[in-house]
């Protein structure tokens, strides 16, 4: 079953169009990223499913049939910009945030320490936000988010702007609140954390679904190309009249030089490999690496959009 549906989403901003017929599916007990460079429209889709901005046009429904309206409670929503107040407590700020959905007493008291603990803020409960690393203050916007127990958690670029520890201890939190039974709609522009953490994707572009399915299914979609990375002995021979000659192959789909590694693309079931041997020692290279793998999915992006993934604060 969908935790959330969201079928021919359309969103504009007077002349411009940020979402543009877009539909996914976020599966019940999985981790669905949304990819996307900045200013694709991961943001506005977002806030539509939030009910923070209407929409135009589409649906987007929760558990089968249920509207937001009535579902809403069963969300927790980590924003890409801190929602925490700087001149509180950490467990001042997740009690509040509690508290904002009716718990009180002894329960809220459990859950804010439960959540200070997930994030491994318990040992600085008491110490003002605004004295937090940029890590510490992700971590205390990811408990605000998600002390109430949601069924459904969206994060919106949780990571930016933060150190690589900071960032594994959020991908650990994710996947830990995954397995506890939560479902997660992810968006984010950077690519390892989609290979790392998420089970589904998809993939947008000025508002558009681009792609979309499982990391294979996605992988699919470059159809049956492999690549074979050479890397040659600096000076042994003539890289040049190399390229020329693979490119000239049956099979061989692209070659790329990198002053002395070469990529060389070819259909799987094609039979180059001999040939690329042969012509390495026609033209008197030596091998120092030679590596067979396939896309990733950064090529993938870049292959379906025509563009790499721009770095930086991600857009609407």
């Amino acid at each position: 079953m969908s935790i959330v549906k969201v079928e021919k989403l359309q969103k504009k901003y007077k002349d411009m169009t940020a979402v543009d017929g877009l539909s996914l599916s976020v599966g019940e007990g999985e981790i669905h990223g949304i990819l996307g460079p900045n200013g694709a429209g991961k943001s506005t889709t977002i806030n539509c499913i939030l009910g923070l901005v209407g929409y135009d046009a589409g649906e987007i429904l929760f558990e089968g049939d249920k509207p937001l309206r009535k579902w809403n409670r069963n969300i927790g929503y980590v924003p890409q910009d801190l929602a925490i107040y700087p001149e509180l407590t950490p467990e001042e700020n997740i009690s509040f945030f509690c508290s904002l959905y009716g718990f009180s007493g002894s329960e809220l008291k459990d859950r804010t320490a439960k959540a200070l603990d997930f994030v491994g803020l318990t040992d600085v409960k008491n110490k003002k936000a605004s004295e937090f690393s940029g890590g510490m203050k992700r971590r205390l916007n990811l408990a605000c988010g998600i002390v109430h127990s949601p069924k459904l958690v969206i994060m919106d670029e949780p990571t930016v702007g933060i150190d690589p520890q900071s960032r594994n201890r959020i991908l650990e939190n994710v996947r830990a609140l995954n397995e506890g039974g939560a479902s997660v709609l992810y968006t984010t522009h950077y690519m390892p954390e989609v290979e790392e953490i998420c089970h589904r994707v998809t993939i947008i572009d000025h508002g558009k679904v681009i792609a979309a399915g499982t990391k294979d299914e996605i992988m699919g979609l470059m159809g049956s190309d492999t690549e074979l990375v050479t890397e040659f002995m600096p000076e042994s021979g003539d890289i040049g009249l190399f390229t020329q000659k693979v490119s000239q192959l049956d099979g061989v789909h692209k070659v790329t030089r990198d002053g002395d590694k070469c990529s060389i693309r070819f259909a799987k079931d094609s039979v180059v490999i001999d040939r690329i041997i042969g012509i390495t020692l026609e033209c008197g290279l030596s091998v120092s690496n030679m590596t067979r793998q396939d896309p990733s999915l950064e090529e993938i992006f870049l292959s379906l959009t025509g563009k790499e993934l721009r770095d930086g604060k991600g857009g609407k």
